[in-house]
């Protein structure tokens, strides 16, 4: 069995991939969900605030859970999420950007209707090859006890 509720450590930080974007994903990402000029045109984008091509926030968040899933959920008892509670876009990510995942443990307990069950309260951070954090996510994950009735 993989990561379990009893694994997660309040505190703790942890590295769960990285991720460059290409102006092919960006533009593809938006034209299926989110065609703002911005994330699809590179010369509406270069008129834009943003200066330039830009990646959808959407775009960002799904890489982040596609890294969170495969790198760090795979084989985890894991039974999703009753939601997320904040997200933060800080910064544009660009063509070529590098983000690292980092996924912090901010707090968890045992469920009280569901005793075989923990709630495990993260944030996600997005990091750039430059340092600068791009975006934040603020949520809760539901994960499995190895042994249920046991003081975790």
């Amino acid at each position: 069995m993989g990561l379990s509720f009893e694994d997660m450590v309040v505190g703790t930080t942890t590295e769960v991939g990285k991720h460059t974007f290409t102006r092919e994903e960006i533009v593809e990402f938006a034209e299926k969900f989110d065609p703002q000029p911005f994330h699809v045109d590179e010369a509406a984008a270069a008129a834009s605030p943003f200066l330039g091509l830009v990646a959808s926030g959407w775009h960002t968040c799904s890489v982040m859970m596609g890294m969170l899933v495969r790198n760090a959920l795979k084989g985890s008892t894991s039974m999703g999420s009753p939601g997320i509670d904040d997200i933060r876009w800080l910064k544009p990510v660009r063509v070529g950007d590098t983000i690292t995942m980092l996924n912090s443990v901010l707090d968890k307990r045992v469920s009280e209707s569901k005793p075989d069950r923990g709630i495990v309260s993260t944030v996600w951070q997005g990091v750039n090859q430059h340092g600068e954090t791009v975006i934040t996510v603020r949520s809760k994950g539901l994960f499995g006890l190895r042994n249920p009735g046991t003081t975790p």
